[in-house]
This record gives structure tokens, C-alpha cells and sequence, in this order.
């Protein structure tokens, strides 16, 4: 029996997703019996990369638009520096991130993904890492950034890079399996501008 039986996980990626950080996280929750589902913007598949190259197409389950938080217990969002910077312009995608943290449930982001997290204006003191270019971004947005392999704060999980993945797919497990966490609720539910 799985640590995550009966629970169902979103991993929100688009065309230039970085492929291990999609690959990995969803063979560490699916391995502890999660249901995954691809979320993106459009239907059909998308193009992942191994840093610059192409990669594998992966196939797309539902699209932001017709995605319901309500329906999953969890979000990943992995990165690639493309992939975030297209979710970031599509206001269903930003909206599904920003459902999750008003409904507190825990999301694990790693690399450039927490520039959703700015976009959808959920990192206000919260403690983060990440890629270290969007480090200013982070800090300007409200986040403590930190340089670390793995960081938790409130159910959100992040990390920094690639090599990272094993520290992250731990993480997020037992986040996943903590469920949701009623102090990232109220941690976000003063940020929306909207």
C-alpha cells in the first residue's frame, strides 16, 4: 500500500518543460500509488527538453481552462525556463496555482517554476529556494529566498535544480501525504488583488 493511495496529483507543464523535473516528482508520487494528471494549455501533448535539447512529448490529460483545484489533492509545477514563462501568460493557469494555496493544499515547484508562484501572488513571507536567477524576483514578490537543496514552508515544497530531485521527491511525498494545511490558506488569502 502506498503512502499516496487515493490521492490524485496535478502537474501543471507546458511546451519547454524541463523533463526530468516533470519525469521524476510524478515516478515518486505515482510510485506511492497517486493518480497523476498533466494539466496544461492546450490539449494534445507537450514538448519536454533536457536543458536546451528536445526531449520526449508527454500527453496532456486536461487544460488549465477545464481544471478544477477542487478536483486533486496536490500541484507540482516543474520547471524549464520556457515552460513557466509561458504558464505565467495564461490567466486559467495562474489561477489554478493560486486555487491550490487558497485551498491550502500542499504544491511542490522546483528550478524556474516559482515564477508562477510570483504570477499568481502566493509567496508573501513565505520562505522559498529556486533557481538563483529568480532569486530578486522572489525577494521582490515578498518570499525569503534561501539557498538550500530543499525547502518546506506551510506545504509548499521547493528546490533549486535538477540535482535536487531526490531531496524534492521525498519532500513533496510527505507534504502530499500531510494534505492540506490550513496555515498556507491563511498565509494567501490576503494576496489576491484580483
Amino acid at each position: 500500500m502506498g503512502k499516496l493511495d487515493g490521492k490524485t496529483v496535478a502537474f501543471l507543464a507546458t511546451d519547454g518543460v524541463e523533463q526530468v523535473e516533470l519525469t521524476e516528482p510524478r515516478k515518486a508520487v505515482e510510485g506511492e500509488g497517486a493518480e497523476t494528471h498533466l494539466v496544461s494549455l492546450e490539449e494534445g501533448e507537450i514538448q519536454g527538453f533536457n536543458h536546451l535539447d528536445k526531449a520526449d512529448t508527454f500527453k496532456v490529460d486536461t487544460t488549465a481552462k477545464d481544471a478544477d483545484a477542487g478536483d486533486y489533492d496536490a500541484l507540482v509545477l516543474p520547471g524549464g525556463v520556457a515552460n513557466p514563462d509561458a504558464l505565467r501568460m495564461d490567466e486559467d493557469a495562474v489561477s489554478f496555482v493560486r486555487d491550490f494555496f487558497e485551498a491550502g493544499k500542499p504544491v511542490g515547484a522546483i528550478c524556474h517554476a516559482p515564477w508562477m508562484l510570483i504570477e499568481a501572488e502566493v509567496v508573501s513571507d513565505l520562505e522559498v529556494t529556486s533557481w538563483p536567477s529568480l532569486k530578486t524576483d522572489l525577494r521582490n514578490a515578498g518570499a525569503n529566498w534561501v539557498d538550500k537543496e530543499v525547502v518546506v514552508d506551510r506545504g509548499l515544497t521547493t528546490s533549486r535544480k535538477p540535482d535536487d530531485l531526490p531531496a524534492f521527491n521525498d519532500k513533496i511525498v510527505e507534504e502530499f501525504c500531510e494534505g492540506e494545511h490550513e496555515e498556507l490558506a491563511a498565509a494567501t488569502s490576503g494576496s489576491e488583488t484580483s
